[in-house]
């Protein structure tokens, strides 16, 4: 087992974090949770994962990863609602990668009591 942090850029190592979100053995219990285990599939090539936890209205039909990519960090920006006792919330966060970043802000909905991801936006950077 590995003891090296999550790529979600929490302290925890990936098998305490975000992998009990991968495989299954637990549901994202805020918008943010969901939003790092995304970021966190993203950088381990967990297509699977990320279109289960898109909304089925906006989810595509495939999702091809390029294995070339390489993300190399999180910063959570900001986030507003997206826990136990919201049905929607916001992320806003960039994303690191070999050569740039990405600034984006995403919007969560629940889903049969499950977050989802729905949509994002890029805005301007400040």
């Amino acid at each position: 087992m590995t003891t090296r942090s999550c790529p979600c850029g929490r302290p925890e190592a990936y098998a305490d974090c975000c992998r009990r979100y991968h495989s299954g053995a637990a549901a994202a219990p805020t918008a943010e949770a969901l939003m790092r285990s995304r970021y966190s599939a993203f950088v381990t090539g967990d297509a699977a994962y990320l279109l289960r936890t898109w909304h089925p209205r906006t989810r595509p039909a495939r999702l091809d990863l390029d294995p070339r990519m390489r993300w190399t960090g999180l910063e959570i920006l900001d986030a507003t609602d997206g826990s136990a006792f919201h049905t929607s919330g916001t992320v806003t966060f960039r994303a690191s990668y070999r050569g740039g970043s990405l600034l984006e802000r995403s919007w969560f909905e629940r889903d049969g009591g499950a977050w989802v991801y729905v949509d994002g936006e890029f805005p301007e950077e400040p």
